[in-house]
């Protein structure tokens, strides 16, 4: 009987998953296999609130599996050893596994390669599995990747797309040792944040049933609104592969405004996707560089990460980091703005941070969406600045947000919670807020000068 690998990397479901669909397909017999790889596990990126989410996607994915007769596969170490070993011993002729766009990923599936072929044996990788596009499927005249988004958006609106697949039937698989599901403290040790999302794809599934129950017809409206909660919540689905961005774009669908333009910000992932296919080095340097001369100041830096700026709307953007894992998007524009331009740090800082909290923080998304609020990325407007008073006003009107986030304000009635400074001297030394540490005009006019545009 044949035998095929499947090899999860973000892609941890078994709903529309071409890797699991295309093995099963080919071969009498399938081993889900997921390694718990050495170069990931001791390495800064693992972090462990995202230990938590990926511990829960893979029990439910073993889980998902079993119902399908078959059992996830656990492999701790060198990648390519571990996949090579299982299919010498089980005489495996094929291995798939999803394409992916970081550096990292392009040398660990040229290694599997060379090695798999110098023993026979074949590696298929599949696109579409992580994104709608691929990268490079699209790409401007004369250029290998889009720069701008409004163009790349309209041909990606255009380009064929696959349709859904469903979960196979039934599977089977070879007798062997599948291993134990990792926990977190497995993964990474260390404390996770209180309000973590829950991991894994029925969690998914049931969270974008909820969303496109009704949510999504409002998202237009509700999306910048800090205090609503009228994101969709999803990202960390995505990232991790235990939702389908491919299935969550046609569910969603264009019947409504608020649906087109949800679609309209998926859009975005795959577009920063492939840019980084195309620029890898991304990752760490400018993407348009303006040859920054950036401050340092621990000081400044650890308020912006603790959430002790004195600008309300900021800290409680970074609170809400602190104990959910996650922040909302408008949020993630205002405190990245703050750090790189009114406070003129570098955002490989800011990155880093996130890195280091986010849940659903892959390399694409979070060091591009830095890089444009930085300046130095895709944004046609490098060196606007966003004024944190005039955004909490406008997206945070009655201080809800801020009262949720940052407990020391939340006696303060209204709009008068975004600016603390204003409160009578007794009732400001009462509430045990910071002072703010920087004057806004001042951080401003730094940049600018800097940026050379004063």
């Amino acid at each position: 009987m044949s035998v095929a690998i499947v090899l999860f990397t973000r892609d941890l479901r078994v709903h529309d998953n071409p890797v699991l669909h295309a093995a099963a397909t080919s071969a009498d017999r399938v081993i889900p296999l997921f390694v718990l790889d050495d170069a990931i596990i001791g390495s800064r990126y693992n972090r462990p609130n995202r230990a938590a989410f990926l511990a829960e996607c893979l029990r439910d994915l073993d889980e998902g599996l079993r119902e399908l007769g078959v059992r996830l596969v656990i492999r701790r170490g060198d990648v390519t050893e571990e996949v090579a070993l299982l299919a010498a011993e089980h005489g495996a002729a094929e291995v798939h596994i999803a394409a992916d766009v970081s550096a990292y990923s392009h040398r660990r599936e040229n290694a599997l390669r060379d090695r798999l072929e110098a023993e026979r044996r074949a590696l298929h990788v599949h696109e579409t599995v992580i994104t709608v596009v691929p990268p490079g499927a699209i790409t401007p005249s004369g250029r290998d990747h889009f720069a701008v988004y409004t163009p790349y958006f309209r041909q990606w609106s255009a380009a064929p797309k696959r349709g859904v697949l469903g979960t196979p039937a039934r599977l089977s698989m070879p007798r062997l040792d599948a291993g134990t599901v990792p926990g977190q403290a497995d993964i990474c040790r260390g404390a996770t944040a209180p309000e973590l999302p829950a991991g894994g794809e029925r969690a998914g599934r049931q969270l974008l049933r909820d969303w496109l129950n009704g949510p999504v017809r409002d998202y237009g409206r509700r999306h910048d609104d800090l205090a609503a909660g009228g994101t969709s919540r999803l990202s960390p689905h995505l990232h991790f592969g235990s939702l389908s961005a491919t299935e969550l774009v046609q569910r969603a669908g264009a019947d409504s405004s608020g649906a087109r333009d949800f679609v309209r910000q998926v859009a975005w992932r795959d577009f920063h996707h492939q840019v980084l296919a195309a620029r890898p080095r991304a990752v760490t340097e400018d993407y348009r560089t303006h040859h920054d001369d950036w401050r340092r100041s621990p000081a400044d830096l650890t308020a912006w990460r603790e959430g002790r700026t004195g600008y309300p709307i900021v800290d409680a953007g970074m609170r809400q980091l602190q104990r959910e894992g996650w922040m909302h998007n408008r949020a993630r524009l205002i405190v990245g703005s703050f750090l790189t331009k009114t406070l003129y740090l570098d955002w490989r800082c800011g990155a880093r941070h996130f890195l280091d909290l986010l849940v659903d923080a892959d390399v694409a998304n979070n060091q591009l969406n830095w890089q444009w609020i930085a300046g130095t990325g895709t944004d046609s407007r490098p060196n606007r600045v966003l004024n944190p008073l005039a955004q909490a006003r406008r997206y945070d009107p009655d201080g809800d947000y801020v009262r949720r986030y940052v407990p020391e304000l939340a006696g303060v009635s209204g709009a008068r919670v975004h600016e603390p400074w204003r409160l009578p001297e007794d009732e400001r030394e009462r509430l045990g807020y910071p002072r703010p540490i920087v004057d806004l005009r001042d951080g401003s006019d730094r940049f600018l000068t800097a940026r050379g545009k004063r």
